[in-house]
């Protein structure tokens, strides 16, 4: 094994034999979690194309795991931005029939549009813990448990992810 190549996960046939051995059960797991095939196939595609991406460092015994994780993010992301979209829709609904001015109603829609702006704009690990802590209100423990990371680990991705908040909000 002295001269064993690091990845072959980048010579075409080998990947193209993964990727039709594994798209379809990726896309049925994602569906499961999803319930829309469309959506599924998306993630499932994103997935096989950030293993293509990547696929340098990525060893083939290791690509099935790759895929699979890449899509489960892709998936709590997607869940995550829909809960945060359906939460803004229930608080924000009827705005025009208070007695607030035009000029607040606008700025406040403004600070929405930012702030959202904002929770997409945060790397994916701070944006999923942050997410889980904000709009499903989980401890910190459980999410370091549902990450399979420490709680350290959360603490430290949502503190950053509040300071990057405070920066771009600010400007």
């Amino acid at each position: 094994m002295p001269n064993q190549p690091e990845s072959n996960t980048c010579d075409e046939i080998i990947f193209s034999s993964f990727f039709k051995g594994q798209i379809k059960v990726l896309r049925n797991f994602l569906f499961y979690k999803f319930g829309n095939l469309e959506k599924a196939e998306d993630v499932a595609q994103e997935a096989f194309l950030k293993l293509w991406q990547n696929c340098a460092s990525v060893p083939i015994e290791k690509a099935k795991s790759y895929v699979y994780t890449i899509a489960n993010n892709s998936s709590l992301n997607e869940i995550a931005h829909q809960k945060v979209v359906l939460r803004y829709e229930k608080d924000f609904t009827g705005l025009d029939k208070t007695n607030e001015s035009p000029e607040y109603i606008l700025e406040e829609k403004q600070f929405q549009a930012k702030l959202l702006k904002a929770i997409e704009n945060l790397n994916e690990k701070q944006r999923i813990a942050f997410l889980m802590h904000r709009i499903d209100g989980k401890k910190y423990s459980e999410i370091a448990l549902d990450l399979n990371i420490s709680v350290k680990a959360v603490e430290k991705r949502i503190h950053l992810a509040l300071l990057s908040l405070r920066k771009e909000i600010d400007l």
